[in-house]
C-alpha cells in the first residue's frame, strides 16, 4: 500500500514561520538614514584628516601652507554600531610628522582607536540594562536596532564603562550640599562571592536639600547593618565634608543609631514610625492586629503635638493592661518615634518615615528581578546608584520643603542659644 504521507520540501523548519513579526515592518525613512550614514561619517573623518594634513586629498602644499605636515597612507574598513545600526566605513590612515622630523600615526578624534560603537549606542544598551533587561535578554531586546551586533558581553563591557562615573561620583566633595535632612536604611541583596550566592547589605543615605530635593549621598556594600558598618558610611560622608544635619531619619536598627551619636552627637532623631508599626504588630497575636492599627495611627496621625502626647499616654495605659509587650515596644522607642513633632506640621508626613527610601529598594528590587543573583556586591551598589544617575528612577522634593529652611534656620538658632 502506498504511503499518502509525502515530504514537503521547505527550506524552513517545520514549525517555524516563513518571517518573523517583524521582518516585514519596512520603514523607508529608517533605511535611507541607514543607507546614507556611512557616507556622511565617512565625509566627517575625511575632513578631520584634512585639516590635520592641512590639504585635501590629492593637494598639494600652498603658499600659505609650504611645508607638509605627512601624508595619507591608504585605509582601512571598521565595523561602527550606533543608534542607527551597524554599518562598514572606511576609515582613512595617514602618517604626520612630529618635531624631532619622524613620522606617527594619524588618529582621529571623532571615531576613536578600537572604538566599535557609539557613545549613544552604548548608552542605550546600559539604559536597557538599567530598566530591568539581563545581560542574556539584551541582544533580543535591541535586534531590531542592532541587527544582532549586541550580545550578553558587549553588555557586560559597556557596564563597565561606567564604573569611571562611578568612582568619581564616591570620590566626589559634598561640602556645596546644602543638606539639612538625612535619611538612612539598608537592604538585603543576593551577589554571587566566590561562586556562591550570598547575602550582603546595601546602606543607603538620602539626603534632603534646602530646597526640599532628595539626593543620593551614598551607597556602600557592607556585610550587615552594625554599628562598624554604619560608621564606616558616615566617616566617609564626613571626610568628603558633609555638614552636620539638622534632622536625621532612621529604621530604628541598634547599629545606625550607636555609630550616627558617635559622628553626630545630639542629632535630632526621628525612629520610622512605619517600622515600628510593624514592631508592634509582631509582639501580639493576629487577633489584635486591627485594634493596635487604629490606636496607633490615631496617635501618629492627630493633627497637634498635644493630641499625639495624649494618644500617646493612652496607649500605653490600655496596651499595659491588654498586652503589656505592646505597650513596652512603643516605650522602647522613646522620644525618637515623636521627634517630627517637633517640626513644623508641614513636614510631618516626610519626617515621619524611611518611606522615600524603603520606595527606591522596592523600585530597585523590581529592575534586578531578572537576575536573582547579581554578579559581584560592587555591582550592585553601582547599580543602585545607576538608576538615579541615569534617570531611570527620579526622586521628588519632600512634601513641606518651603519650610525646611525656616526649620532649619529656628534650630540652628536653638543650638547657639544653648
Amino acid at each position: 500500500m502506498t504511503d499518502p504521507i509525502t515530504k514537503t520540501h521547505s527550506a524552513h523548519p517545520i514549525g517555524q514561520p516563513d518571517a518573523r513579526l517583524f521582518d516585514t515592518w519596512i520603514d523607508p525613512i529608517e533605511t535611507g538614514v541607514r543607507e546614507r550614514v556611512r557616507d556622511w561619517i565617512e565625509a566627517l573623518i575625511e575632513a578631520e584628516l584634512e585639516a590635520a594634513l592641512g590639504r585635501p586629498r590629492y593637494g598639494r602644499a600652498t603658499a600659505h601652507e609650504p611645508s607638509v605636515r605627512g601624508y595619507r597612507n591608504g585605509q582601512r574598513s571598521r565595523t561602527l554600531t550606533g543608534t542607527f545600526g551597524s554599518t562598514e566605513i572606511a576609515l582613512p590612515r595617514a602618517r604626520l610628522q612630529t618635531e624631532d622630523g619622524r613620522t606617527s600615526e594619524w588618529r582621529s578624534a571623532t571615531l576613536r582607536a578600537y572604538q566599535r560603537r557609539t557613545q549613544a549606542a552604548d548608552a542605550l544598551i546600559a539604559s536597557a540594562y538599567l530598566a530591568g533587561t539581563n545581560t542574556r535578554r539584551v541582544r533580543r531586546a535591541l535586534a531590531a536596532l542592532f541587527g544582532g551586533a549586541v550580545g550578553k558581553d558587549t553588555v557586560s563591557r559597556v557596564w563597565r564603562k561606567v564604573q569611571a562615573d562611578w568612582h568619581a561620583w564616591n570620590q566626589r566633595s559634598l561640602a556645596d550640599e546644602p543638606i539639612v535632612r538625612l535619611i538612612l536604611d539598608g537592604t538585603v541583596v543576593r551577589v554571587r562571592l566566590d561562586k556562591k550566592a550570598t547575602s550582603i547589605s546595601l546602606l543607603v543615605v538620602i539626603g534632603v536639600r534646602e530646597d526640599g530635593q532628595k539626593v543620593l549621598l551614598a551607597v556602600k556594600n557592607m556585610g550587615g547593618e552594625t554599628t562598624a558598618a554604619w560608621r564606616a558610611v558616615l566617616d566617609d560622608l564626613v571626610a568628603r565634608q558633609l555638614r552636620r544635619p539638622a534632622f536625621v531619619i532612621v529604621d530604628g536598627a541598634p547599629g545606625l543609631e550607636q555609630a550616627l551619636a558617635a559622628v553626630w552627637e545630639g542629632v535630632p532623631l526621628q525612629r520610622c514610625t512605619v517600622h515600628k508599626h510593624r514592631n508592634l504588630l509582631a509582639h501580639a497575636p493576629k487577633r489584635l492586629y486591627d485594634e493596635i492599627t487604629a490606636d496607633y495611627t490615631d496617635m501618629i496621625y492627630a493633627s497637634t503635638a498635644e493630641e499625639i502626647a495624649e494618644r500617646r499616654q493612652a496607649f500605653v495605659r490600655k496596651w499595659r493592661l491588654r498586652h503589656r509587650a505592646v505597650a513596652d515596644s512603643l516605650e522602647e522607642a522613646g522620644e525618637a518615634l515623636f521627634a517630627f513633632t517637633q517640626l513644623p506640621p508641614s513636614q510631618w508626613k516626610s519626617a515621619r518615615t524611611t518611606n522615600a527610601i524603603e520606595r527606591l529598594h522596592e523600585e530597585f528590587k523590581r529592575r534586578i528581578k531578572t537576575q536573582t543573583v547579581l554578579p559581584s556586591a560592587a555591582t550592585a551598589a553601582m547599580l543602585f546608584w545607576a538608576l538615579l544617575a541615569s534617570g531611570q528612577i527620579t526622586m521628588r522634593k519632600v512634601d513641606g520643603w518651603k519650610t525646611l529652611p525656616q526649620a532649619s534656620a529656628a534650630k540652628e538658632t536653638i543650638d547657639l542659644a544653648a
